[in-house]
């Protein structure tokens, strides 16, 4: 396999060999490095190993530079390779062109001089960079391989499980892309058996359930300990959290994941808000990081694998898998979180996967190239998706019951599309039907204060409205609300039943369930904050409450 290249450029000779001397000594096993005093000449270079087929995972640039500006250069080779990662070296007198640049040309990262020492205060960052760009890069002559058709819902659960799951895999049309019936042909199957999965090694799976899939490519579906000290059910932000902290804290931890790690975090195609993150990340690269953290610390994560439900005996939480085995603890955490709400129209259903998607903006967006899409909400996910898409997309419509966007998104999010000509929001509006043949092709819109109904063509409808509890799975073990989210802490003294369950001297910890020794977290527990902070603050809470359990026990 061939090596990226990291490509440097600045004028100054003597911190051109200091940087290239220090890059070099750190990741020369792992990529090429290219060291040029001239921008021109580094730009002649970038355009050279594009025609090449070559890759560039990460350009440093100074800012200083005679020829051209580093800002400059990096806009230029951005051009070639937009998923490079950037870097501006930067005297102190430049950070302010530098931050500027992270908002104008979406700039990485901008590293003040000097450096040293380089074990602080360059790998660190480089390494950051190189592991994002790792992440996202998806090799044409390696990995996985999905052929199917576009449009159908078994395709679209397995790019949505792989993609979920941070496995790299390249999708191919079989109706458009010109190498995916040599796969057909070579594995001597027929276009009505699709979709094909091909893997590393040559073997196929064809139209594999995600437990087969999973366990092909090494996910792990059985628990390995007969006893943990915590199990937590979901793998969400709030999940995530309390898995790192559980595991780095010495707890047994065992964490449970249904499908995708990351929850509905994982498909937001850019957060902007979450502390640390200047430039914002995506759902996917926060998910990635937070798996990697926990693995590190010593997490057993099984995916996909699903609940069936929760029992209790001699203080002793007893879970049931869906593969009929049992995993036994001394604590729960149930972070299954909240999933969008269901529109209920005429027609919908026959398109879901085919046209219709709860979420999903990231992993179907290339199939929308150059179309018209509709997104319903206008939440903050709503909105990230909009921006997202209307990279791909001819038009991007989001369609809300609101008088204006501001009333449901955050500041930044509305300011920002309002900017994008793309986009186009549309108030009092909601959708009343679907329809098309196999896919989706229309749908029938309706402005609620003038009662006028407009029938428009749509490739995709992205629906992000509402929030159910992830509860559907839970069997009547703990309390839950009206709506199905699971009551704790002092929300449980509410009851009149109280006296009759709680027969501890202590009242219930905030995020306790009606059970000792269960616990709530995120999303789906009643009353907690809405998003990601919120559920990571949530997920590190529980955790603390579970040590303290485990003290009393």
């Amino acid at each position: 396999m061939k090596l990226p290249f990291i490509v440097i450029v600045d004028d100054d000779a003597q911190v051109l060999r200091a940087i290239g001397r220090d890059i070099r000594n750190k990741y020369r096993e792992e990529y090429r490095i290219v060291t040029t005093e001239s921008a021109i000449e580094a730009l002649e270079l970038i355009k050279e190993l594009k025609l090449k087929n070559e890759v560039v995972a990460l350009c440093i640039s100074d800012q200083r530079m005679p020829e051209m500006e580093g800002i400059e250069f990096l806009e230029k080779a951005r051009e070639i390779f937009p998923d490079t990662k950037q870097i501006l070296l930067t005297a102190y007198s430049d950070i302010e062109a530098a931050i500027k640049a992270i908002n104008t040309v979406k700039l990485d990262y901008y590293l003040l001089k000097p450096w040293d020492p380089p074990e602080e205060k360059l790998y660190p960052v480089i390494t950051d960079m190189l592991d994002d760009w790792q992440a996202l890069y998806k090799p044409d002559h390696d990995g996985i391989r999905i052929i199917g058709f576009q449009w159908s819902p078994k395709s679209h659960q397995l790019k949505e499980f792989l993609s979920g799951n941070l496995v790299p895999f390249l999708w191919m049309d079989v109706e458009s892309h010109e190498d995916a019936e040599k796969y057909l042909i070579s594995s001597d199957i027929s276009r009505s058996t699709l979709p094909l999965v091909v893997l590393k090694d040559g073997s196929f799976l064809v139209d594999p359930t995600l437990s087969d899939l999973g366990a092909k490519i090494g996910l792990r579906q059985q628990a390995s300990e007969k006893m943990y000290d915590v199990v937590i059910i979901g793998a969400g932000p709030a999940g995530l959290a309390a898995s790192v902290y559980g595991s780095c804290e010495g707890l047994k931890t065992l964490l449970i994941e249904k499908s995708n790690p990351g929850g509905q975090a994982s498909s937001s195609a850019r957060i902007e808000n979450y502390l640390g993150f200047p430039t914002g990340l995506s759902g996917a690269e926060l998910s990635r990081r937070a798996i990697t953290q926990t693995l590190r610390f010593g997490t057993e994560i099984l995916t996909p694998q699903g609940v069936k439900s929760i029992s209790v005996k001699d203080g002793y939480k007893i879970i049931e898998l869906s593969d009929g085995s049992l995993v036994h603890s001394k604590t729960i955490v149930i972070a299954t979180g909240a999933s969008y709400h269901k529109l209920e129209i005429p027609g919908i259903e026959k398109f879901s996967g085919a046209g219709v998607y709860y979420g999903a903006a990231s992993v179907e967006a290339h199939a929308c190239h150059d179309e018209n899409i509709y997104i319903v909400g206008g939440g903050n996910s709503a909105c990230q998706a909009a921006m997202y898409m209307s990279k791909f997309a001819k038009e991007v419509h989001i369609l809300i019951r609101q008088d204006t966007l501001k009333q449901a998104a955050a500041n930044y999010l509305v300011e920002n599309i309002s900017k994008t000509p793309n986009i186009k929001v549309h108030p009092n509006t909601e959708v009343l039907s679907a329809t098309g043949e196999n896919v989706l092709e229309h749908i029938t819109l309706k402005n609620t204060k003038t009662e006028v109904e407009t029938t428009v063509p749509a490739k995709a409808l992205f629906i992000y409205i509402g929030v159910r509890p992830g509860t559907a799975w839970l069997n009547d073990v703990v309390l839950k609300d009206e709506k199905g989210f699971i009551l704790s802490g002092s929300d449980l003294k509410k009851e009149r039943t109280y006296n009759t369950f709680w027969k501890l001297e202590r009242e219930p910890y905030i995020p306790e369930t009606s059970i000792p020794g269960i616990f709530a977290s995120g999303d789906v527990r009643s009353g907690a904050l809405a998003g990601i902070s919120s559920a990571v603050g949530e997920g590190a809470l529980a955790i603390r409450f579970v040590r303290k359990y485990l003290q009393e026990m």
